[in-house]
Formats: C-alpha cells, sequence, structure tokens
C-alpha cells in the first residue's frame, strides 16, 4: 500500500491512542511488523504545546519507519498552522482526528464530533492540505450516532479535498467502545471512494485481520487495543495473510526481551519519574496473560524508581523460567 509517495512495508497498522502510541511504543511496534504507526493524538491549539508531554509529542525526527502525525481540532485555520509545525519538525504525513470518542474532545467540537458538521469538515480538509507539501490522511467513526451513520458522505468530502487515505474505524461515537464493530459501512465507503481505505475496529487476531480485509475490501487494517502489551500481533497478522499459517507465539524469553527494552526504552525518553509511571500501564498489559491474579502488578505499581521496575521485572521472569 501507498500513501502519496510513501511505500509501506505492510498493510497492518497501528492506531493513534492518545497516552500509548508515544514514540517508544510506536518503534517497538515497527520493529515487529507494523507498516505504520500513527502518533497520539497532538492538539492543534498552540497554548497547549508548551507542557513536557506535548513538546515530546512534538518531536517526529527519530521515528522509525515514516513518521506520520495525527493533530486534533475544530478550527480550520489552527489545523493548518498545526499541521505545517508538524512538518517542520519532521512528519511526513498528517492525520486529521475525527474519530476521537472523548466527551472533553467532543464538547469542543473536535474528534467525531466533527462527523455531525459535513460542511466544517470540508473545510478542516481544504485547510490542512493547502497548508502542507506531505500527504493528509483522515480517521473517521462510522458516524455520530446509528441514526446518522454518514461515514459515506464524509469519505467522498475527504476524497474530493485532497485525503490521501481514510481509515475508519467500525463504530458510531455514540457507541464509545462497547458492543461489536461493524463492517458494513467501511465495506459500503470502500465501494464509494477510490483512495485507499483502512479498517479499524475489534481486530484482536490475524484470522480476524484476514476476515475483515475480505470482507470489507480495505487496503489495510489498523490495530489499536489488541496491541497493548503484545506489540508481537503485527508480525503474527503479516505471517498469516502472507502464508495462511498461524506464526508460533513468542517464547517466555523473548516476551522478556522486549517488555524489558520497551520499559528501559520509556524510563529514557521520558526520564525517571514520568517513565516509571508511564511504564506501569504498559507492563500491566504484557502481564495479563502471565500473572492473573494481579499479585505482581500491584507490587510493581508501587515501585518508584527504574533500577527497582527493572530488578522486579528480571526476578518475576527468573522465577518464571
Amino acid at each position: 500500500m501507498k500513501i502519496g509517495p510513501y511505500t509501506l512495508t505492510s498493510n497492518v497498522f497501528l492506531a493513534p491512542m492518545a497516552g500509548i502510541t508515544d514514540q517508544p511504543f510506536r518503534q517497538l511496534c515497527c520493529r515487529l511488523g507494523a507498516g505504520l504507526a500513527v502518533s497520539e493524538m497532538v492538539s492543534a491549539n498552540p497554548q497547549t504545546w508548551k507542557t513536557e508531554k506535548s513538546k515530546k509529542r512534538l518531536l517526529h525526527t527519530d521515528d522509525v519507519g515514516v513518521r506520520s502525525v495525527q493533530i486534533a481540532g475544530s478550527d480550520p485555520d489552527e489545523l493548518a498552522f498545526a499541521a505545517h509545525v508538524n512538518a517542520d519538525n519532521g512528519a511526513q504525513i498528517i492525520d486529521i482526528n475525527m474519530g476521537c470518542p472523548a466527551k472533553k474532545v467532543n464538547k469542543k467540537l473536535a474528534g467525531s464530533a466533527l462527523l455531525k458538521e459535513p460542511k466544517l469538515v470540508e473545510a478542516i480538509v481544504k485547510s490542512v492540505v493547502d497548508a502542507v507539501d506531505i500527504p493528509v490522511t483522515l480517521k473517521i467513526r462510522t458516524g455520530w450516532c446509528h441514526d446518522t451513520r454518514n461515514g459515506c458522505e464524509i469519505a467522498k468530502i475527504a476524497e474530493a479535498n485532497g485525503i490521501q487515505s481514510l481509515a475508519v474505524h467500525g463504530r458510531t461515537r455514540s457507541d464509545f467502545y462497547k458492543g461489536d464493530a461493524e463492517y458494513d459501512t467501511i465495506k459500503a465507503i470502500k465501494q464509494s471512494i477510490s483512495i485507499p481505505v483502512v479498517a479499524n475496529g475489534d481486530i484482536t487476531s490475524a484470522e480476524k485481520a484476514k476476515q475483515v480485509l475480505d470482507y470489507t475490501g480495505a487496503d489495510a487494517i489498523m490495530i489499536g487495543r489488541a496491541a497493548q502489551g503484545r506489540p508481537w500481533i503485527f508480525r503474527e497478522i503479516n505471517h498469516f495473510l502472507q502464508t495462511g499459517n498461524q506464526l508460533t507465539p513468542p517464547l517466555i524469553d523473548e516476551v522478556r526481551a522486549i517488555l524489558l527494552g520497551h520499559v528501559t526504552e520509556l524510563h529514557q525518553f521520558y526520564g525517571d519519574f514520568m517513565g516509571v509511571r508511564i511504564a506501569r500501564k504498559h507492563v500491566s498489559w504484557y502481564m495479563q496473560a502471565h500473572d492473573q491474579e494481579k499479585t505482581f502488578r500491584s507490587k510493581f505499581n508501587a515501585l518508584e524508581s527504574s533500577e527497582a521496575q527493572l530488578e522486579a521485572l528480571n526476578l518475576y521472569f527468573d522465577n518464571l523460567t
């Protein structure tokens, strides 16, 4: 699959997730087979860029693979400016967020709330596409609610105004993440436009990935929550799509190496204080298959230094083996 001038190494992508798809996680997923790893969303409001967290989200030059940065907002001029700044900071693709269902985002008429305003969608897309000379992509949901599934209308607006790839989460905003994703709307969107379509939502296994690709006709799939604590899912899906065979799950020694490497990179990227805190949620996801009683996780979450975290993880895996 191509987006603009970029040929991607696989058609299995990492979805943007706020507070999760930071640089260490994106790099890890790309090393394990993600063809594209989209950054966590960056607010288009320049007043929010002064925090340490935002400053790290605005750095893109050290990313591996094609650097796709997601921006969020509702003002066409602000979004255009944010796109320009991120392009100057190393972004190679700008992705516009029109899929986030969070109330704090939607109350500002950003994220999936924009799906209620097709004319504003058009103004935003035009403004951002005109502001940069790199590809612009868009992520949406199927609509605001079940009575207003207007994904096909939004898709046509996107294509007509220069969007080069469209990712669709198979839920409306009112669904949040409840129930099952539906793929009929994604299939209809794929049939209604000619730009690449990326299917997203509830893709948790290699078999499900193939089913969704076959059913929708989408050009690629996007993995979100299923990659949390399981970043090797990308190579598993790639292998299954290429061969029709299941890839052997990683042995415990490889899981250990991946987890310790990830935690170390979080410490280095964020520093000892924030790195320790951010590592806790990632370790919790990795440990779901091993620590079902949550005994280790509760002890791990009380640790306050990077050295203590790494020592605890090494001891845990020593005892496992």
